[in-house]
């Protein structure tokens, strides 16, 4: 389910995507200065390469305590630390931004405890790199613009820090494995996208399963769909078909979700087996 790809709403012309583009320049500037390369600078942090330069394009938040520990590290005098403000106002718009469509969603993901996603077509968004959503937004139809594209790419990578919340939500995601054999993007793009699997399927916070595509006692033929526990309120489910999203409330009808996916999970490979098979996928084992 690609659930930011319904028609641009002008709520989404917020601003704030221009703001986080000033900041990763201001942060590749003193980068440079320090003589570091990403590569250099994200192990000093604890971020990826792959972050690092997401951060530096605009395309993913900065937090808090990463500017705190960037201004030190880069010897910027406070100009990053001094940043943290602006990002806190425009994260409260960032929470607001998406089309009215998608804003319930959105703000029960931001929420949640829990969150449990089943998908068949592709990768869940919360799982992809930014060269995978790049690739998704580019060859939907109909055709987005450039800037719509950025901007869908911009807000989907930003919702990924769910993960770097603590305490972060308990979180598992079962993909059938047909998504995994689509090489969405090409090839390099996939095997990024499957390196990018094992990374976070290897969090203690997270559970992936791979659905073998022999299972043939398959509970959900009707889609993907996600459960998701907000913070202080019951259990919801959230289906979105052929760009009809719904957010279903009704505790009967989240029950039949729940059921679903307890043994969707129960006939999936195990968390162990999955990553063993996204490995061989890439070939290092």
């Amino acid at each position: 389910m690609d659930r930011e790809e319904r028609p641009e709403s002008a709520i989404e012309e917020d601003g704030t995507s221009e703001l986080f583009i000033a900041i990763g320049e201001q942060l590749k500037v003193l980068r440079i200065r320090a003589g570091l390369t990403q590569r250099e600078f994200g192990r000093l942090v604890g971020y990826t390469e792959g972050q690092i330069s997401a951060l530096e394009r605009g395309v993913r938040i900065p937090q808090p305590d990463f500017l705190d520990r960037a201004d030190e590290i880069l010897n910027a005098g406070g100009v990053l630390i001094a940043a943290k403000r602006a990002i806190e106002k425009a994260q409260a718009k960032a929470r607001v931004r998406h089309p009215g469509w998608f804003r319930d969603y959105a703000n029960a993901e931001a929420q949640a405890v829990s969150l449990h996603d089943y998908s068949t077509q592709a990768v869940p968004g919360l799982l992809q790199t930014e060269a995978y959503a790049r690739a998704i937004f580019t060859h939907r139809r109909p055709l987005l613009d450039e800037t719509t594209i950025e901007k869908r790419v911009t807000d989907r990578l930003a919702r990924q820090q769910l993960f770097e919340r603590w305490p972060a939500p308990t979180s598992s995601f079962v993909v059938e494995q047909s998504a995994l054999n689509r090489p969405t993007g090409g090839q390099d793009v996939m095997k990024g996208q499957l390196r990018q699997l094992l990374r976070i399927g290897s969090l203690r916070t997270v559970e992936l399963q791979v659905m073998p595509t022999e299972c043939d006692n398959h509970p959900s033929q009707d889609g993907s769909f996600i459960l998701l526990t907000p913070k202080g309120r019951p259990q919801v489910a959230y289906v979105e078909i052929y760009g009809h999203p719904r957010l279903i409330t009704d505790h009967d009808e989240v029950g039949v979700f729940a059921d679903r996916y307890g043994i969707i999970r129960a006939q999936a490979l195990t968390p162990r087996e999955s990553l063993s098979l996204i490995e061989k996928m890439l070939g290092e084992r």
